[in-house]
This record gives C-alpha cells, structure tokens and sequence, in this order.
C-alpha cells in the first residue's frame, strides 16, 4: 500500500523516537493518520481507506508495554475493516504494523468512526466523529524570533513508517474515546509519503 501519512505525538517539535532517543517526557501518547492511495490486502482492495493508529507507551516505544487502539473508517467496507484490523494485529504481515504490535501489551477493541481528512502536507486537518472523536490540524514551526515558518525534513532511510517526512507541529490534536483521551496540541506532528509491503 502507498499514500499520505500524518502523525503526531505529546513529544517536543522533531520528536526524540526519530533519532532513536527517549520521548521528551518520559512517554508517549501518539497517533498515525494513514490514508491509503494505493493497496490491498489479500484480494481485498484498500484504495481511498482511512485509518488512525494510536495510543500510549509508558515509556520509550522499543521498550513495550503499549496500549495500542485502531479506528477504523465508517465508510470502508467490511472486508476492509477486517483486512486493516489483520494488519494492526501484526503477526507477520510486514512493517511497520509488526514493530508497532511487538510492543503491544493492551489492545482496545477497535472502533469505527466517520473519518474527514484534509489533505494539504504539513497544513494537512483530520476530524473523527462517532464512537471516538479527534479533531488534528497541522502546521509548520514558527521561528521564535522572526514568527517565519520553518521548514524542515528528515530524511532516514532507515525509517520504518517513512524515510522521508516533513517536521512540524499540531496546532490541534484533541482524542477522546470511552477508553483513552489525551490533548497534544501545540506539540509534534509530521507529514510523509508511506509505501508498505508484506513479507
């Protein structure tokens, strides 16, 4: 599968975990918008899917204990929300969804909500409805002296989510659901291209 990815996380602006160091605060509450261009899984296409992957970590991400949760788009097909819950499970289905569900401890049952995303790079709008809801906007850094924006990249080709992302930040970034809430706006967010395969 290929598309856009969006992310972010409770993190300070550039984000620790991309250079392999420990989140800004000990933790880490974060979440990846992926929406699918291009893809299938098995004969089931995933072209035009929406998904959100998220959750918490106690501590360092490598380190495990995770609480993982999916959301699923309402208007997916069933055959689609099964085959994107196939691959959240991991299991060997290929990366990133293996490394995410190693570190997995807790998996909340996943919830289907309505999915609105605004595709615009680092300007890029997310809102959830439903039995979860997340409402994420995107932006670049200001400079703090100059108010400018910024722009910055990272490139790592070894990067497991994507080898080529645009920095940024979240001017909003409100999840709440029956079983996990949190607030990271005004702290990192990122903007990629993403392209997947199985083993």
């Amino acid at each position: 599968m290929s598309g856009e990815l969006l992310s972010a996380c409770n993190c300070d602006w550039g984000c620790p975990c991309n250079f392999d160091a420990p989140p800004t605060y000990g933790h880490c509450d974060g979440f990846y918008v992926l929406t699918v261009k291009d893809g299938s899984y098995g004969d089931d296409t995933l072209d035009g899917v929406t998904f959100i992957m998220g959750g918490h970590s106690p501590g360092p991400i490598h380190q495990g204990g995770g609480t993982d949760l999916l959301i699923l788009d309402a208007s997916a097909s069933e055959d689609q929300r099964l085959a994107i819950e196939m691959l959240w499970r991991g299991g060997g289905v290929g990366s990133p969804f293996d490394e995410f569900a190693s570190v997995a401890e807790v998996r909340l049952e996943p919830v289907s909500a309505e999915i609105k995303v605004a595709l615009d790079g680092i300007r890029s709008k997310v809102e959830v409805t439903g039995d979860a809801s997340f409402d994420l906007a995107l932006a670049r850094v200001a400079n703090p002296v100059t108010g400018e924006e910024e722009e910055l990249y990272l490139d790592k080709p070894t990067g497991f989510t994507s080898t080529r992302s645009e920095l940024g930040m979240s001017t909003v970034g409100r999840f709440r659901s029956p079983s996990f809430s949190v607030d990271v706006s005004g702290k990192y967010a990122e903007h990629a291209g993403f392209s997947y395969a199985g083993p």
